[in-house]
């Protein structure tokens, strides 16, 4: 045994865990490196114009620049405009709110409450709630403003750079973004599906080399890849209008692709058998490249037969490799079928709409404005009592970590604490070893740029650590870049760490005293529609339709991985809820997870069992296909079944009995898909038992 492997036996599981996490987090994924150098570019350049032409606030300016920098171009452009609007508005709405009232503190303070109560519920009610976050955001900010002058030339001069100081990173990260470093949503699109055949073919080529050690493609892989090209193509048609125009045919290649991607997860490590199909495997490998290459060149792509057919009939063997056959086939009859391009549907469709259809009668988005402009008074209150000016986070923090859930909010106060420590502690650094050697710009930037780089890793990551990058640049330039000379204030430092602490500390206590909204009963109802989802996917076209009609199955498939992955989040956000992991709620979180767990194998047990009937359709007997049609809508009407019941209130949902699967002796295979999707669905867990836990998350959210 080494002396790692020893130290690693006395390190607590949960530190184990951590570090884990910490190490999946910060890993490289394609993209990250590109938004962080963006990030780095147009930070370098504001702090030379901030410094050289001594705007204020470069710690604002900062921050914008890592809220507006975005995965793309799309994305970056759709912030910016939402955040020009709303700090013009906001800047606009101060300037009044202080014209009319400087002179009365008292009508200040109630004008600016209504004003942020009628913000914070905008940005719950309100599809492009985001401007109405930089309103709220403002106004408490410039209240900050005005106890620390009693000149009002100097408070409206103070105001407007806020404005300046928003709006040219702004500008500047637009310009970057679009001339310098573009990330396109379409470029972005063909090389994700570029990654995902090219791994494809990698493991067809294993499966012909016989290569028995190969990593097979990971469940969690084929779930990601297939959500990140839902999104990317949505973004591409934002851009593109070719892609709008042709929509239905890219969200047909991009389903083949999925297809692809996963049918190659469920390959076997060897082939079965001495007589391995090297024609029929070497021909999918070739239509896979040449799918690659239409994508790359956007070219139509046709199917190339180069094999013999008893050489294909032998594909059959394994599933898996048949359905790869059928994707192909299946979209090359559909660029067949249609030359000329397609509208896509889409845009008939409804649209989201603006204002959420409860805005008026749900009494929830009041409660919650309510709460958080108790938290804010109270925080002004209290830093103006004790005349701690330095403090002035504490307002801040409140509006920031104040989310609609328990969980979101705990989620965001512990990333937001994480990332001020992680700056506090740089910034304490620089102040006390490198700020006294500091002589130029060219130093400053040289101690500036890579906590940049290291805050835009992790702001580029996933939503888990995200904030945590952003809260660790705005602490850090917080403390050393406020002034234009150097700072060997190490007060600044601690006071901005007590201000996030005590506002998380009273944002959490008045979130969990007064209306507690936690996600409890909307994960169950979020469950039940994933299973039905789910049932719908069983109850599949008949296995003799043509190849064409595959591609409404893959799409639907497509966003039920959206649907999944929705229930993941939520569930996370369940799961950091105060006092949720106590007791009984710590058996509800252990159940809606193997609800979660059960779901992703049901729907593969589901998909596998389709493949069957689809493989076996050209010998099957009537008989054959009538039993796997039945046990396919028994599955559905479970599903839906325990659906329902797990959505009641308080939830009976109980475990469905295992399907009887009749024996077929001239279809094993088929036999062997019926029964692991019978056993699939009996692995659900039983919700009746813990019915009396749930009271108290459900009246939580109804009083």
């Amino acid at each position: 045994m080494t002396i790692a492997e020893s130290i690693a036996e006395y390190v607590p599981d949960w530190l184990r865990d951590t570090g884990r996490f910490v190490v999946r987090e910060l890993a490289p994924f394609p993209g990250r490196t590109n938004v962080m150098l963006r990030c780095m570019l147009t930070s370098a350049i504001v702090i030379v114009v901030s410094m050289a032409l001594e705007v204020p606030s470069l710690a604002l300016s900062l921050l914008v620049v890592f809220y507006v920098t975005q995965a793309n171009v799309v994305m970056t452009r759709l912030v910016g405009l939402m955040f020009i609007i709303g700090s013009t508005l906001a800047i606009g709405l101060s300037i009044v709110l202080l014209k009319f009232t400087f002179d009365y503190p008292l009508v200040r303070i109630v004008a600016a409450s209504v004003l942020f109560f009628c913000s914070v519920y905008l940005i719950r009610v309100l599809k492009i709630g985001v401007v109405f976050f930089i309103v709220a955001i403002v106004i408490i900010y410039v209240q900050s403003f005005v106890d620390q002058t009693d000149q009002a030339d100097l408070l409206i001069r103070a105001v407007l750079w806020v404005w300046v100081a928003v709006n040219y990173p702004i500008a500047l990260t637009l310009v970057v973004n679009t001339l310098l470093l573009p990330a396109e949503p379409q470029v972005q699109l063909r090389e994700a599906i570029h990654r995902q055949l090219d791994a494809v073919q990698v493991r067809l080529g294993q499966l012909m080399d016989g290569a028995v050690n190969a990593e097979p493609i990971a469940l969690a892989a084929v779930q990601q890849g297939a959500l990140t090209l839902q999104k990317l193509l949505r973004f591409s048609t934002m851009r593109d209008a070719q892609y709008r125009e042709h929509q239905a045919m890219q969200l047909a290649c991009i389903a083949t692709v999925s297809r692809l991607y996963r049918a190659a997860s469920l390959l076997p490590r060897e082939w079965p058998g001495t007589n391995v199909p090297h024609a029929m495997l070497r021909e999918l490998r070739a239509n896979t490249q040449a799918l690659d290459q239409a994508v790359m060149t956007r070219t139509p792509y046709r199917y190339v037969t180069s094999t013999a057919p008893d050489d294909r009939a032998a594909i059959d063997a394994i599933p898996a490799a048949a359905e790869m056959q059928r994707a192909l086939h299946a979209f090359s009859s559909l660029v067949e079928h249609n030359a000329s391009p397609v509208r896509s549907a889409g845009k008939t469709a409804a649209t989201e709409p603006m204002l959420a259809p409860d805005a008026w009668t749900n009494p929830a988005y009041l409660r919650f404005s309510l709460k958080t402009l108790l938290t804010v008074l109270a925080c002004y209150v209290f830093y103006n009592a004790v005349d701690w000016q330095g403090i002035h986070t504490i307002m801040l923090t409140c509006v920031i970590v104040a989310l609609p859930s328990l969980g979101a909010s705990t989620q965001r106060a512990v990333l937001r604490i994480a990332g001020a420590l992680a700056g506090s502690a740089l910034a304490l650094f620089m102040v006390v070893f490198v700020i006294p050697r500091l002589e130029s710009i060219v130093g400053l930037l040289l101690m500036t740029l890579p906590v940049v780089a290291l805050a835009a890793w992790i702001a580029a990551g996933s939503e888990r650590v995200g904030y945590a990058g952003i809260q660790l640049i705005f602490t850090f330039s917080l403390a050393l870049l406020e002034q234009f000379s150097p700072t060997t204030n190490l007060t600044e430092i601690r006071d901005r760490m007590v201000g996030i602490l005590l506002g998380v500390g009273v944002s959490t206590f008045v979130q969990t005293s007064f209306w507690r909204e936690g996600e409890g009963d909307v994960l169950r109802k979020k469950l039940g529609a994933l299973l039905r989802a789910i049932g719908s996917l069983l109850r599949a076209p008949p296995a003799n339709a043509s190849t064409v009609d595959e591609a409404p199955y893959a799409q639907l498939e497509l966003k039920t991985w959206s649907q999944l992955d929705d229930c993941a989040a939520t569930l996370l956000r369940v799961t950091l809820e105060p006092n949720w992991q106590e007791g009984e709620h710590a058996r509800l979180t252990l159940r809606a997870q193997t609800v979660l767990a059960q779901s992703r194998e049901i729907m593969l047990a589901g998909n596998a069992l389709h493949n069957a009937l689809a493989v076996q359709d050209r010998t099957m007997i009537p008989q054959a296909l009538a039993a796997a049609r039945a046990v396919q809508g028994q599955a559905a009407s479970e599903l839906e079944h325990y659906a329902d019941d797990l959505e009641g209130y308080p939830p009976t949902a109980c475990a469905p009995r295992r399907i009887v699967v009749a024996a077929l002796a001239s279809a094993s295979p088929l036999n062997a898909a019926m029964d692991e999707l019978s056993r699939q669905i009996a692995g659900l867990p039983d919700w009746h038992v813990e019915a009396p836990a749930v009271q108290a998350s459900s009246q939580a959210v109804q009083t």
